[in-house]
């Protein structure tokens, strides 16, 4: 009982070794995206509107040419090693924006970010997603009281380089810091997790192998890649992720300025805390979806007068990444095999990239007539509605392919029992 006890207490610490790291390293990259965007690096870049929307396009470019190679290096090389890899890169070309005379390096974050969250949903397929995730939000809180801070600094003090250019060394360093944190404390798998006897390392890979997760194949099996393409569900992740995005694009983009991270900080949390709670993930998703449906309503039908409405209604808004977060969660621990899962996480992404950069260009976002912005408001509303459709088309296949298997673990209890009775009675 002791020795159980003592296991049990091994895999907690191991979860919370590794949800602790991966926490600080969303919040950095977090960071780091949010420092594109500070102030000075439009002016000293000479960046007129349309060439902001190319820096942030570039980087999904980035992202979405390298997303499905990473997915394979991911299933080929070691997990944790190669993504602190990516992430020592990645700190390390941020350092060396602080030098860049125009906006082309953005590719290349986006090209090292491409493995960041696939690796991490492959990380943790037994944690919840949302935690992780939520860091995003802190990461943008965080980096906003670090540029104030240089801002503010160096307006008093002076500084020998501009301000923005400190801010990217700054959160650069920190990143390369992180990551090498991350190459020593993360593990490949269970097999070489520092922290675990050899015991307890075949007991987390017991664990895992339960529900048909094992601990990574290295081998390429086409038969899986057919079975994704096949999949109803691949493809309604893939939309979803496009669609979905599409708004995100848009807010993050063109509204910086009402930026409320601790309310996407919340919703992330309390989502997933109520869907493990429940067992039902989908659904409180969902509520996110519905959510920001109605605070973007309100700030398309109330006055402008009304400044305290339409800013619930924008704080409303904020919970629309719950169901994204969901999908990937669903991704990382329902699919099972190794080339399918990281196929899927793969397009789920590409459909991420593709609909932020759809975003730079849907010509509804631009802010040309404020301070109303209705063609881009109901663009979100219907992206929304849309979203919440193919959500409940999910809700629906997975509760009918749950109770699908359901009765045939019944049947084949029930022709157990049978055989049992029948030998007994002989």
């Amino acid at each position: 009982m002791a020795d159980e006890k003592a296991r049990r207490q091994a895999f907690h610490d191991a979860d919370e070794a590794m949800q602790a790291i991966q926490d600080l390293q969303g919040e950095a990259i977090e960071l780091d995206e949010a420092t594109t965007s500070c102030d000075g690096i439009k002016e000293d870049l000479s960046l007129k509107h349309d060439q902001y929307q190319w820096l942030a396009s570039l980087f999904y470019f980035g992202y979405l040419a390298w997303e499905y190679p990473t997915s394979r290096l991911l299933q080929m090389l070691p997990l944790g090693k190669y993504s602190a890899a990516c992430i020592i890169i990645w700190g390390s070309i941020l350092c060396c924006f602080a030098g860049v005379t125009n906006f082309s390096a953005a590719f290349f974050l986006g090209v090292f970010e491409a493995s960041v969250t696939p690796g991490f949903a492959l990380l943790t397929a037994q944690q919840p997603g949302n935690i992780w995730f939520s860091f995003n939000g802190w990461g943008q809180i965080f980096g906003g009281l670090v540029a104030y801070g240089i801002a503010v600094g160096t307006r008093i003090h002076g500084s020998a380089i501009d301000p923005w250019k400190i801010v990217f060394l700054v959160t650069g360093f920190l990143t390369v810091a992180l990551g090498l944190i991350f190459l020593w404390v993360v593990p490949d798998s269970q097999l070489n997790a520092r922290w675990l006897k050899k015991e307890d390392r075949l007991l987390a890979i017991a664990r895992v192998r339960v529900n048909q997760q094992g601990i990574g194949n290295k081998h390429y099996k086409k038969y899986q890649i057919v079975e994704t393409l096949m999949d109803p569900m691949t493809w309604a992740f893939f939309f979803f992720a496009i669609i979905a995005n599409i708004p995100n694009g848009g807010i993050t983009n063109f509204f910086n300025q009402l930026i409320t991270s601790f309310v996407e900080i919340v919703a992330l949390l309390l989502s997933g805390y109520i869907g493990q709670y429940t067992g039902q993930r989908i659904l409180c998703s969902m509520g996110g979806l519905v959510a920001s449906i109605v605070g973007m309503v309100l700030i398309v039908a109330l006055p402008l007068s009304n400044n305290v409405g339409r800013l619930i209604g924008y704080y409303m808004t904020q919970a629309s990444p719950t169901p994204f977060v969901a999908l990937l969660a669903l991704i990382s621990s329902n699919v099972a095999g190794y080339t399918k899962k990281t196929t899927v996480a793969a397009l789920y992404l590409i459909g991420y990239c593709a609909g932020n950069i759809i975003a730079q260009k849907v010509p509804s976002f631009p802010p040309r007539r404020p301070p109303r912005y209705v063609p881009a408001e109901i663009t979100l509303i219907v992206c929304w509605g849309v979203c919440l459709m193919i959500m409940a088309f999910i809700w629906w296949w997975y509760d009918r392919e749950n109770k699908k298997k359901a009765l045939k673990r019944a049947a084949r209890t029930m022709s157990a029992w049978r055989t049992r009775s029948v030998g007994s009675d002989g």
